[in-house]
């Protein structure tokens, strides 16, 4: 498909499925349920981290997540203690278990003990965040003792795609009238985002002649990123719900 009619194509896509309604079966749903920014960006980060698999466990996961917290992520976070967190020993996810969530809760307080919001670790003058991404992935685990959780945060710079914390950039920067994302954080430009790759949205970025690459990898993230800055050079990510829409309805493809 020529490249007028490709964009002309998915920003009829973008207009389909970026609506408040995507909220309700999206986990995005968890972290829209609070107010403050810090309780945001911690459900988003907790949520985003374990968004792998069914999208009705994940809610019913995040809620449970939310809910071991007291509904108050960033209370609990900063001032709960060894036996509060001892509640989450029985959580599990998935791979993700009570010992990854108590890690979590630990490293979180590190950083927001020295810093105000998770986006200062993502504030830079590069074209793409994925530099950043391997920076705050050493930050959050500097002192963890739980080895194993460090596998819950990839690293683009040993080839990751880094699906799950690129969907959380994605939430806590992307800003429009939809506001489905939050767009809390003014000092990481959307110009600077990088699709959420996994095998659905890399699945359809092959059909739609977007990515060559077969693996879902750094190297293949670079390619669709440099196709969709094509489309939208300011924007480019708002075409990931382009890709999820036609993920979760192929029948779309057939009006290609």
């Amino acid at each position: 498909m020529e490249h007028e009619l490709m964009k002309e194509y998915l920003d009829e896509l973008v207009l389909r499925y970026n609506r408040r309604d995507f909220i309700v079966a999206d986990p995005i749903r968890i972290p829209h349920a609070f107010e403050s920014r810090t309780d945001i960006e911690i459900a988003g980060f907790l949520i985003a981290t374990i968004s792998w698999g069914n999208r009705a466990a994940i809610l019913k996961s995040g809620a449970k997540m939310m809910d071991l917290m007291g509904n108050s992520p960033y209370d609990f976070v900063m001032n709960s203690s060894s036996k509060q967190q001892q509640k989450l020993d029985d959580f599990v996810h998935r791979t993700f278990n009570g010992l990854d969530f108590r890690q979590f809760i630990l490293s979180l307080r590190r950083l927001y003990q020295t810093n105000d919001s998770l986006e200062n670790f993502f504030i830079t003058d590069d074209e793409r965040l994925q530099t950043c991404i391997s920076t705050f992935r050493a930050a959050f685990f500097a002192e963890a003792t739980a080895l194993r959780s460090f596998k819950h945060v990839s690293d683009p710079l040993k080839n990751s795609a880094a699906k799950r914390i690129n969907m959380y950039l994605r939430w806590m920067v992307r800003k429009d009238a939809a506001a489905v994302d939050f767009g809390i954080w003014d000092r990481v430009k959307m110009q600077q985002l990088s699709c959420p790759l996994d095998v659905h949205s890399g699945g359809i970025a092959r059909e739609l002649g977007l990515l060559k690459r077969k693996q879902n990898d750094a190297q293949a993230l670079l390619e669709l990123d440099t196709q969709l800055r094509l489309f939208d050079a300011s924007d480019p990510v708002k075409y990931d719900y382009a890709l999820f829409g036609l993920g979760v309805n192929k029948k779309a493809l057939a009006g290609i």
